[in-house]
């Protein structure tokens, strides 16, 4: 089998891992190949990725995983030496700018870890590539190893795949949550803070929600105490999905809905400024299926608006639905040379304002098409919860 009906194959087996999606473009293939994915980098650049596994062997047994030992399909692995020069035929077309390398445990995780290592020395040493790396750390894998994959990296991820050892067990029950995953995670911390400038290096890990039945209170709670406590640079979350020839295929998937609020509610904590305890979710620990995460909020405390536009500091502006952190920056900008007299200059300064009016006051008044009725007896799409919590658009506010 030649090099790039390998790639095939072993590209198709990669498309589950989000985590090299930094703009969020995870499930956006190339119009190149299936194999390429276009993704914004940490630093804000716009590239395509050769997203590939080494090999698609695995000795480990995860019940939801395509690639799971006790599947029977097509196994093929990848040489070093043969993925680096594919890598590098692709990138002196112009076709690629970076790579996502990932891959199924074959034999050890360190003797698997050692080859996609090689991949990466090859490329950066001998063919004197540069460019953005993201190489996925194997549970288990030794810490000599896992400094290495840092130095040469330029992202590294560790799946986390549940919140905790309870869900963990019930689909990946080979792995121990503190030892395989957390304690590599806090190396690869450790080593990062080492690094100079520590911009150039960043970690990240994945959720699969719903394989194991967490709920979303659980998922977000981690994230924040991953965020506080090992410097991540993001969260991804994957909607669980049954395989075939899993020991879950008979398992609902997961509606893609939810996991678009646990990403509305990642940015709350990552750029809005919100706590994990200020969520609101429902009975069972989810986000609403009906409202946004941080229009859940807002719902919630009334006694907070409607809130002057021309005295809020942007911390509050940014709790305003409708109004995310470019437009809470200019609206203090603008702010600056006069008052904000009306709906029409604050569309000028970026803010949905359809979605903002009902929570705002500009120089004092209300207008007839913000004095929507909102909080009487609180009917709109809130969730019967704490006093409060919430969460916001990726994309917009």
């Amino acid at each position: 089998m030649d090099a790039l009906q390998k790639i095939q194959i072993l590209g198709e087996s990669a498309q589950y891992d989000l985590a090299c999606a930094c703009g969020g473009t995870g499930r956006i293939r190339g119009s190149q190949d299936r194999w390429i994915y276009p993704s914004t980098l940490p630093d804000g650049r716009n590239v395509f990725l050769l997203k590939v596994l080494l090999s698609n062997v695995c000795t480990n047994d995860c019940r939801y995983c395509v690639n799971r030992a006790q599947r029977s399909f097509r196994r093929i692995s990848f040489r070093p030496e043969e993925l680096a020069d594919l890598f590098t035929r692709l990138w002196d077309q112009g076709r690629v700018g970076g790579l996502f390398l990932s891959s199924g445990v074959v034999g050890s995780a360190d003797t698997t870890m050692e080859r996609m290592i090689k991949v990466v020395e090859i490329l950066r040493f001998k063919q004197r590539f540069r460019g953005y790396v993201h190489l996925k750390i194997l549970p288990g894998t030794s810490f000599s190893l896992v400094e290495r994959a840092v130095q040469l990296a330029t992202r590294v991820s560790l799946n986390l795949e549940a919140p905790n050892q309870k869900r963990l067990s019930q689909i990946a029950g080979q792995k121990s949550f503190e030892e395989d995953l957390l304690m590599r995670m806090k190396w690869v911390q450790g080593l990062i803070r080492k690094t100079s400038p520590r911009a150039s290096k960043s970690q990240t890990t994945q959720f699969v929600v719903g394989a194991a039945g967490e709920s979303d209170r659980e998922i977000l709670h981690q994230t924040e105490g991953l965020y506080r406590e090992m410097d991540l640079a993001r969260v991804y979350f994957s909607a669980f999905q049954p395989m075939p020839g899993t020991p879950l295929q008979g398992q609902p998937p997961t509606v893609p809905l939810r996991e678009h609020r646990l990403y509305q509610a990642d940015f709350l904590l990552r750029r809005y400024g919100f706590r994990f305890g200020e969520l609101v979710f429902n009975q069972v620990g989810n986000l609403s299926a009906d409202a946004d995460p941080k229009m859940v909020w807002a719902l919630n405390h009334p006694e907070l608006f409607p809130m002057e536009v021309n005295r809020a500091q942007r911390s509050q502006l940014l709790r305003i639905p409708g109004i995310g952190p470019r437009s809470a920056r200019k609206i203090v900008t603008m702010r600056a040379k006069g008052k904000f007299h009306s709906l029409k200059e604050l569309r000028a300064a970026g803010v949905w304002v359809k979605r903002a009016a009902p929570f705002l006051l500009i120089d004092g008044r209300q207008n007839a098409f913000q004095q929507l009725d909102l909080f009487p007896g609180v009917k709109s799409p809130v969730i019967p919860a704490r006093p409060a919590r919430s969460l916001v658009l990726p994309v917009g506010c």
